[in-house]
């Protein structure tokens, strides 16, 4: 009976901590459980308008992902250090470490404009196969993908400094307020899109340049929402006070956010090409692969929102533990939630399995694009647990900040296996995308084992905030 209260306790927590997690982490699954839904009515709605379009929007958001993504890295790398001072209740520390966020978020905005004014046809072109689609059907997706990517270049700003603020807040254990911020942006992004989509009471019809018109909208009342609460909560908050009056940032932590945080940068940067990338080779079976892979997506992002809020969870409460010097505890706790992040994505891919045939029915496309589509959330949803694992592991080792082994079991696996493995696939074989993807996730299984080797062998406990 000791031996199973032991394993018991090694493995699974009391309620009260269980009850602590879903504190933090529920918030940050509601707000992407409401983003990804709204994403999914929205992707619905540009469907309404065309398979074309639909595909169009898909390779503009591919482009575009791998800005977001670079942003994620950019924030996290500050937020290591951020999440550590909460932890020792280091205000000065975490003002400093909004400040790199936003001087970096800076330097990512500007490069992604010249990119994407400079090169979007280019780019977009990647994703066309002249092959497998007629002339014209490659020419109005192109048209349509460009003009939604070159009105989605006005939000990036906006998008940027949102993900600075509420970072910052989620690493001090705020979630609700990010959450409130998303809530507004998505519902202005939902109601403008059905009004501009359509040209609904009075508005033009603008079809897909209507979405990102209301995707740019709903990110700058987002953006505007969290600096006005900044200002509100800055006398309790006053990491939030003066960061603009006194803009320095001590050169110690700049060498210490560049040694820990770069990789993590190039990491978010190189993975986010490989996952383009590896698209990019799913969009080689044609149009309808690509719509198929657009719901797929779309879908899977509702459902993979467990395992987000799970490793934001890892990252702060984890953080937090070894910033204040519980070094055991952070261990154990690490331990505790690595086990119900699988529980939870196992039941959450069950659910995703089972109602895989509905989602695509409420598409207006063709019945092939439906099939693949369901055929490919069932693939989703057995991959659901290696994913959670994975990103578990990746949280893990960030927050200790062992950004160099997040850097090669994340990016470097990326792109030197499963991008590779997608372009043999892809360039030597003729089998569908649906065993495509199939085999492109079995491969993670690899690194969800390398990640919890090294999370057993306790190489991510470390304090990086202790004074030396």
């Amino acid at each position: 009976m000791s031996f199973i209260h032991t394993l018991r306790k090694r493995w699974f927590a009391d309620l009260p901590f269980y009850r602590k997690v879903l504190l933090i982490a529920v918030p940050i699954m509601l707000q992407n459980a409401v983003t990804n839904f709204v994403n999914l009515l929205d992707n619905i709605m540009i469907g309404r308008v065309g398979t074309l379009e639909m595909s169009g929007v898909s390779i503009a958001n591919q482009l575009l992902f791998i800005f977001n993504i670079t942003i994620f890295g950019c924030v996290n790398a500050a937020g290591i250090f951020s999440a550590q001072y909460c932890g020792k209740n280091d205000y000065e520390g975490v003002r400093n470490c909004l400040r790199v966020k936003i001087a970096v978020a800076a330097i990512a905005i500007a490069a992604a404009m010249t990119i994407f004014l400079l090169q979007h046809d280019a780019l977009i072109g990647l994703y066309l196969n002249d092959d497998l689609n007629s002339a014209a059907d490659i020419a109005r997706t192109l048209e349509g993908s460009r003009s939604y990517l070159l009105i989605m270049l006005a939000g990036l700003p906006a998008f940027a400094f949102s993900q600075c603020i509420s970072s910052t807040m989620r690493e001090d254990g705020e979630t609700v307020a990010p959450m409130k911020a998303s809530f507004l942006a998505v519902g202005i992004n939902f109601v403008f899109n059905y009004l501009l989509i359509f040209g609904k009471f009075g508005f033009p019809r603008l079809g897909i340049q209507g979405a990102a018109v209301a995707t740019v909208l709903s990110r700058f009342a987002e953006l505007a929402y969290l600096f006005v609460l900044c200002r509100m909560i800055s006398e309790e908050k006053t990491y939030f006070k003066d960061v603009f009056a006194h803009f320095a940032i001590p050169r110690e932590l700049i060498l210490k956010v560049l040694s820990k945080g770069t990789p993590l940068v190039i990491n978010e940067l190189l993975w986010s090409l490989g996952i383009a990338g590896i698209n990019q080779c799913y969009s080689t079976r044609g149009l309808d692969a690509v719509a198929a892979c657009n719901i797929y997506s779309t879908v899977n992002n509702l459902f993979f929102i467990v395992c987000i809020g799970m490793g934001s969870s890892i990252g702060i409460i984890v953080g937090q533990q070894l910033g204040a010097g519980k070094l055991e505890e952070a261990v154990q706790y690490d331990r505790w939630l690595i086990v119900f992040a699988l529980i939870l994505s196992s039941l959450t891919g069950t659910a995703m399995i089972f109602s895989a045939p509905f989602f695509p029915l409420l598409y207006n496309t063709t019945e092939t694009v439906r099939t693949t589509a369901a055929a490919l959330l069932r693939v989703a949803g057995l991959a659901m647990p290696v994913g959670a694992l994975c990103n578990a592991c990746y949280f893990t080792m960030r927050c200790g900040g062992k950004t160099i082994i997040t850097f090669i079991s994340d990016s470097v696996f990326t792109c030197l296996v499963s991008w590779p493995l997608a372009f043999v696939l892809a360039s030597f074989t003729s089998i569908p995308v649906v065993l495509m993807v199939l085999l492109v996730a079995a491969a993670d299984l690899i690194k969800g084992v390398f990640g919890l080797v090294l999370v057993e062998k306790k190489v991510w406990v470390h304090n990086l905030v202790a004074r030396s």
